[in-house]
């Protein structure tokens, strides 16, 4: 089985951490569990809903694949007080660590959910799609035409090794369907 993380913390309250890790195994032991559970081929998906500072930033960072809640999903070692703090610079959570950040510019997360139940619809998608060791089946499905034509390739992919392209307009004309779940869509 999979192990999902609903994450939202704020981090421990610096002043009590002594209180929040009473003794040296307990310090870091989530970190420590989920290299193990990644070591066994365990796969772990974070939700994030809300703002992970400091040491809950590690949870999904760590994990193998991370949604994060546009306008509300955080994700940073140190928040805005303390780059106000050190650097003088005034930046807002969002600008700091937001979904957009994450998804788009520091590949941290791979998927951008509009809402909490976006989110966990995009959760369920990727557990149905987890490769689960399964008996092999001999019921082969029909193949579906792509809903381009191939021959459309041609006008798609540039001669110039240069110039961009869209290679979902390529994958569009080979696959099935034209059907495809693209990972870590707004990165790269």
């Amino acid at each position: 089985l999979p192990c999902i993380y609903l994450v939202d913390s704020g981090g421990a309250n610096l002043p009590n951490q002594d209180e929040v890790f009473p003794d040296r195994e307990h310090f870091g032991r989530i970190f420590y569990n989920q290299a193990n559970m990644s070591a066994a081929g365990i796969p772990q998906i974070a939700c994030v809903m809300g703002s992970c500072t400091a040491g809950g930033a590690y949870v999904p960072a760590m994990s193998d694949e991370t949604i994060m809640v546009r306008n509300q999903a955080t994700i940073f070692l140190g928040g805005p007080p303390l780059v106000k703090a050190a650097t003088g610079e005034d930046v807002s959570a969002e600008d700091l660590g937001g979904a957009d950040v994450h998804t788009r510019l520091s590949g941290v997360a791979d998927h951008y959910a509009l809402d909490d139940d976006h989110a966990l619809a995009i959760c369920r998608r990727i557990v149905k799609n987890l490769n689960r060791n399964k008996t092999v089946s001999l019921n082969l499905q029909r193949s579906i035409p792509p809903l381009h034509p191939a021959d459309e390739l041609y006008g798609i992919v540039p001669t110039d090794l240069r110039q961009p392209y869209d290679v979902r307009e390529v994958i569009a004309r080979i696959v099935d369907g034209s059907e495809f779940d693209e990972f870590k869509q707004n990165y790269g």
